[in-house]
C-alpha cells in the first residue's frame, strides 16, 4: 500500500508541474505586448537623448575620426529611431554643427531638413535599418594641404539591415579644419564598386 500511495503521490507530482508548465507557456505566449512596446520606445527615447545631449559648444570631436563617428551615430538614430518632430529638428541642427560653413550655405535650415525627412521616409519604406557603422582606423586618415587649408579624408561604412538580410555601403568623407580648430564635413560620397 505504501509502494502505491508514492506512487499516487508522484503522479500528483507531475500533473501539477505539467499544468504550471502549460499556465506559464500560455501566460508567455498571450501576455501584454504593451510592456514590450513601451520599454522598446524607452529604449529608442533613451538612444535619441543621449546622442542629442553632447554639447558640441564644449565637447566637439576632437579629430575627424570622431566627427565622423558622432555623425555616423546622429545618421543610425534619425534613420533607424523613432522620435518626435522636435527631436528630429535638434538632431538634424547637431548634423549641421558638424558641416564646414560652405556646406551650410548651400541650402537653409528648412530645404536642408525637408531633403533629409525626404531620405529618410524613402529610407524606411524600404525596410531599412542602420544597424551599425564602422569608421576609418585613425592611421588610415589621410591628411593633406591645399589652398591654405588642412583636410582629412576618411571612410565610414555603415551596415544596413532589410527584412533579416545584411549588406553595407561605404562613404568617403572629407573634412576641413576650421579656423576654431574644429574639424568639421567637408563633404562626402558614395563609394562605387
Amino acid at each position: 500500500m505504501a509502494k502505491v500511495f508514492r506512487n499516487g503521490r508522484s503522479m500528483i507530482v507531475i500533473v501539477l508541474m505539467l499544468m504550471l508548465m502549460i499556465g506559464y507557456f500560455y501566460h508567455i505566449s498571450n501576455r501584454d505586448t504593451s510592456q514590450t512596446t513601451q520599454a522598446e520606445s524607452e529604449k529608442s527615447t533613451s538612444v535619441v537623448a543621449s546622442v542629442l545631449l553632447r554639447n558640441l559648444e564644449r565637447n566637439y570631436p576632437s579629430t575627424p575620426k570622431e566627427v565622423i563617428k558622432y555623425y555616423a551615430e546622429l545618421n543610425q538614430v534619425l534613420y533607424s529611431e523613432e522620435y518626435s518632430e522636435v527631436e528630429f529638428r535638434a538632431l538634424a541642427s547637431k548634423m549641421r554643427l558638424l558641416f564646414d560653413e560652405e556646406l551650410v550655405a548651400n541650402q537653409s535650415d528648412e530645404e536642408y531638413q525637408e531633403g533629409l525627412k525626404d531620405e529618410i521616409e524613402s529610407f524606411r519604406k524600404n525596410n531599412w535599418v542602420i544597424s551599425s557603422f564602422a569608421t576609418s582606423a585613425s592611421t588610415d586618415v589621410e591628411r593633406f594641404s591645399q589652398d591654405g587649408f588642412e583636410f582629412a579624408r576618411l571612410y565610414c561604412t555603415f551596415t544596413i539591415r532589410q527584412s533579416g538580410s545584411y549588406g553595407s555601403t561605404q562613404e568617403v568623407f572629407l573634412l576641413r579644419k576650421a579656423s576654431d580648430g574644429h574639424w568639421k564635413i567637408y563633404g562626402w560620397q558614395l563609394v562605387k564598386d
